[in-house]
């Protein structure tokens, strides 16, 4: 098989778990269609602390932090043209709270 182009795939979501089922989604999806993917590459998790002063007048030393988790994963997939991926990967059911970028090259 002559595999003249790459689609990547990047993932982004709060919650790891349901990051992982859709990329295991994405590959069960692909295998179906005999097409070349390189597995699961993990990127590095973005963290946010916010930090939020506990009472509004009176302590301003005591204050608490918060954080917010980014977790992100990138598949390319491999394949040959005669076979319409992008359109597949884009009508796939992935679970709600998954952002997902589809780019070609």
């Amino acid at each position: 098989m002559n595999s003249n182009e790459k689609i990547r795939v990047r993932l982004e979501s709060f919650n790891h778990e349901v990051l992982m089922a859709s990329c295991r989604k994405i590959l069960d999806l692909t295998q179906n269609l005999d097409l070349t993917s390189v597995g699961t590459v993990s990127l590095p998790t973005d963290k946010r602390i916010y930090c939020v002063l506990r009472s509004p007048h009176v302590d301003k030393d005591s204050r608490e932090h918060f954080e917010v988790r980014i977790h992100k994963r990138v598949i390319d997939i491999y394949h040959d043209s005669s076979i319409d991926v992008f359109n597949l990967l884009s009508k796939s059911d992935l679970p709600s709270g998954v952002l997902y970028r589809i780019c070609l090259s």
